[in-house]
């Protein structure tokens, strides 16, 4: 099956969190891997946030990540766009526990539309249609 990564799983891989390890061996299993540009936007901001990267540490290291996983972009367009009103309508931040922000709303929505299993940290996408 093929996996997107969501921004949530990227820093965490990224930065060696305690789920890392984890992560890691679920991207391991399936060669079939993917992101989106939203996510990996995402993440570069996480990690400015929330682990004191630059924004060009940030970026060469996810250029670093996704290069040696062999990672492929997804597209977004009209498709995803209209597919992420879904989540975002149900499962979106004051409407629900999975609390989907923008990130998460595509990330549900290019796993929707390329038949794929989203990769991400905690528990929000499990409290969703791909859990």
């Amino acid at each position: 099956m093929t996996i997107i990564a969501d921004a949530s799983a990227l820093i965490a891989i990224i930065t060696g969190e305690s789920d890392a390890d984890m992560l890691a061996a679920t991207l391991e299993a399936d060669d079939a891997r993917r992101c989106s540009a939203v996510s990996v936007r995402e993440a570069m901001a996480g990690l400015r946030r929330s682990h004191s990267f630059t924004v060009a540490e940030a970026r060469s290291q996810i250029d670093l990540f996704l290069n040696a996983g062999g990672f492929r972009f997804v597209n977004i367009g009209e498709r995803e766009w209209k597919t992420a009103a879904e989540p975002f309508a149900a499962y979106g931040k004051e409407r629900h526990p999975a609390a989907h922000n923008m990130g998460d709303c595509f990330a549900h929505a290019c796993a929707r539309s390329n038949q794929a299993k989203p990769l991400y940290k905690g528990d929000d996408f499990e409290q969703t249609d791909l859990g």
